[in-house]
């Protein structure tokens, strides 16, 4: 699998533009601010339907000059060749509306085109992996899970329209209780099964993902950080939470997490007593505090969590481990797929040692596109051979992506 042609109207820095890129290895080179990030950004949106650097896509329609008026949407349209077949992919991004696509020239929805490119991005910002918040790992486990089973966006989607419904229900509740009135909530367990039922599918999905994950994620950690310590994974269940005031030990959510999809029926009636547990709660701040969207990944190195223990360099090692995980995974004939994801590598050989560098590089080899972003050419190891693409920016043009030298 790979993108042979991107085209970009109106996204980020770009006016209007076409890029042609080949199989093998391509470097965006450029000093930073010129707009490398954001072609690799929009290649993983078709991936995703969003991006891994901001959660509001208004932020992707390209600002304008002061002499100009706003653009009302941005364009991403890319040809991808999958098993010697040419597949166009579209999408536009409209500020205050529901995105429109296209697959093949045919207009259908978004959510159409998720598995039609899969791409696999190692970032600065994968250092959040880490570091940040759950919602950053969450992410991660969406993004990976969607590539891995399509059908997974879908129940997100869902999910997501249902938490949305349910906090409006909880924000009038909590003004009725607070007023005198006479609160129903017969409408709010009307909400809380739908909200159960797919809570635990989403849940059942990801450990499912785990599961396949964290043998190759362990391995490339142990390849990239020399087998010092053992990272293990762990989902972190926001139903156990509700149960308790203090943080739970490791071995506590396992079994409730098996039951998502071993005994869905038990795992559906434990979430509905946590529901019921937190109602009050829910209803006072009119907020959703229990499902997969209060989630965590968990990664401990030995016996100690990763997040507020690991060094910088140890915490590297970690988000690239799990982004080699994935890469892995995803090139798996076992797990249904039959090509290897486009890898891209955004700014990051700077912040690699020797032997970070060397992991990186056997990752690169299986796969039949790799690009790569860089400042300059000394940021990229000597001995990778590629074809090289010039990035720059001016007021007038906006961001402009051309041949350069044949070789970095």
């Amino acid at each position: 699998m790979y993108v042979s042609h991107l085209a970009l109207n109106d996204f980020r820095s770009y006016r209007e533009t076409l890029i042609e890129f080949k199989p093998g290895i391509t470097i965006l080179l450029g000093y930073n601010g010129q707009g490398k990030t954001n072609v690799i950004e929009a290649i993983a949106y078709l991936a995703h339907l969003s991006s891994h650097r901001v959660n509001a896509d208004n932020a992707l329609v390209r600002y304008p000059q002061p002499s100009e008026a706003s653009p009302s949407a941005a364009v991403i349209r890319a040809k991808i060749n999958r098993a010697e077949r040419e597949r166009i992919l579209e999408i536009e991004i409209v500020k205050g509306r529901a995105n429109r696509a296209r697959l093949n020239r045919v207009a259908v929805k978004p959510r159409d085109l998720v598995g039609e490119i899969k791409v696999v991005v190692f970032a600065p910002e994968d250092l959040n992996l880490v570091k940040g918040d759950p919602a950053t790992r969450r992410h991660f486990l969406d993004s990976v899970a969607t590539q891995m089973w399509p059908a997974y966006a879908a129940f997100k989607a869902d999910y997501e329209r249902v938490l949305k419904q349910r906090a409006s229900l909880l924000k009038q509740l909590g003004k009725m209780q607070r007023s005198g009135q006479k609160v129903d909530f017969s409408m709010l367990e009307i909400w809380d099964e739908q909200l159960v039922t797919l809570a635990r599918q989403l849940v059942a999905l990801r450990m499912k993902l785990i599961a396949v994950i964290t043998t190759p994620t362990q391995n490339a950690h142990e390849t990239v950080a020399r087998g010092v310590k053992k990272l293990q994974l762990e989902y972190a269940n926001s139903i156990l939470e509700a149960f308790r005031e203090v943080p739970l030990e490791i071995s506590e959510y396992k079994s409730l997490n098996e039951l998502a999809s071993k005994e869905p029926d038990l795992y559906e009636k434990i979430m509905r007593e946590a529901l019921v547990k937190q109602r009050s709660n829910e209803v006072n701040r009119g907020v959703n505090l229990v499902g997969p969207h209060r989630d965590d990944l968990l990664l401990w190195l030995d016996d100690l969590p990763v997040k507020g223990f690991a060094s910088h360099g140890e915490s590297w090692s970690v988000a690239l481990a799990l982004r080699l995980g994935c890469f892995e995974i995803l090139t798996k004939e076992e797990y249904g797929k039959v090509e290897t994801p486009v890898l891209i590598l955004d700014d990051v050989f700077s912040e690699l040692d020797g032997n970070r560098r060397r992991a990186l590089l056997e990752a690169i080899k299986p796969a039949k596109q790799v690009i790569i972003t860089a400042a300059v050419e000394t940021d990229v190891p000597a001995e990778i051979e590629a074809e090289v693409l010039s990035v720059t920016f001016s007021k007038e043009t906006g961001s402009v992506c051309e041949a350069g030298k044949e070789d970095a």
